[in-house]
């Protein structure tokens, strides 16, 4: 059998993006698989949510913006620590970096760990990467629940945490009055998770359960196509839980039976590549996946930290 190439290494080719108004000032931005960003129009302002990897990459995206709205961005909100999703935030020149404040701890515990690590895992995402000017800190945090009141009769935009998850620090933004939410990768729309750092029994009950109750009607996943029409997003919702439910199910299980680590992942392998395997990002996530939940399965209440020796380490191990 043909060795796999490390992670997304050799995943190099370009990704078509798909700039989508999902209502009056309302953005998002989707590329087949590729991490996923919005914006929504304020008064005066606008409020970004999620930085890119790069401020090459960001820039990319904010002269896409730009064919729609020229106003300066006051909130860029950040829905969890991962390199890809933060270190293109100086391109933003935003007043306020919001996140939560489990994030900055994060970025303090293990950022530099994550950037080294997350660049060389998806290479082609690290679009100039010598752009990047250091790790990126929230000038705003909040535990619970933040409210940015667009003005001139746009509504709100509600930054809330709904409990551990893809990290133990991701928010979600949500349009109560347009019924629009931005999931972060709390929810992927046909698209694989990555569980690397994540929480999988709180995610796959208590969160995904307080998303789903927030009754959106349109949802912007981390990752894949906008879901629109609730029946949709409750479906991206509980294929999302599915995933994960699989997964506790089989490494449980083969840990039950004093399995080993490369056991737990061909038997997770077998059973979610019938109907997750030609997702994106799938064959990538897997082996870090399954080695976080065995660790959480086995007691291993936070994550380990992901360095780029760890990772290649434990892909040698299991993809072999």
């Amino acid at each position: 059998m043909a060795r796999k190439a490390f992670a997304s290494s050799a995943d190099l080719g370009e990704k078509e993006q798909t700039l989508e108004v999902l209502d009056d000032g309302v953005y998002a931005l989707t590329a087949e698989g590729d991490p996923n960003i919005g914006a929504i129009e304020g008064e005066d302002f606008l409020v970004c949510f999620e930085a890119l990897a790069t401020p090459v990459a960001a820039r990319d995206w904010l002269a896409r913006l730009r064919e729609h709205t020229d106003k300066p961005v006051r909130y860029l909100v950040l829905s969890h620590y991962h390199a890809v999703r933060v270190l293109g935030a100086s391109a933003f020149d935003a007043e306020v970096i919001v996140a939560h404040e489990n994030t900055r701890a994060l970025v303090a515990e293990r950022g530099k760990q994550d950037w080294e690590s997350e660049f060389g895992r998806m290479p082609r995402l690290a679009k100039a990467a010598d752009s990047v000017p250091g790790l990126t800190w929230p000038t705003l945090t909040f535990s619970d629940r933040l409210t940015i009141d667009l003005g001139g009769g746009r509504g709100d935009l509600v930054l809330q945490y709904c409990g551990r998850g893809h990290t133990e620090g991701d928010i979600v933004a949500w349009l109560p009055r347009q019924k629009i939410l931005y999931a972060g990768d709390l929810v992927e729309a046909e698209a694989a998770l990555y569980t690397g750092d994540a929480f999988h029994r709180d995610w796959s009950s208590s969160t995904l359960d307080r998303l789903r109750a927030l009754g959106a009607e349109a949802l912007v996943g981390g990752r894949g196509a906008v879901s629109r029409g609730r029946d949709a997003v409750d479906a991206a919702i509980e294929q999302t839980r599915d995933f994960l439910r699989v997964m506790i199910r089989e490494v449980g299980a083969v840990q039950e039976a004093d399995g080993t680590l490369k056991e737990a992942f061909e038997r997770t392998h077998a059973a979610l590549a019938p109907r997750y395997g030609r997702w994106p990002i799938f064959e990538h996530c897997l082996p870090f996946d399954v080695s976080r939940l065995w660790d959480e399965l086995s007691g291993v209440e936070r994550p380990v930290i992901w360095t780029a020796e760890r990772d290649r380490e434990v892909w040698d191990q299991l993809q072999s």
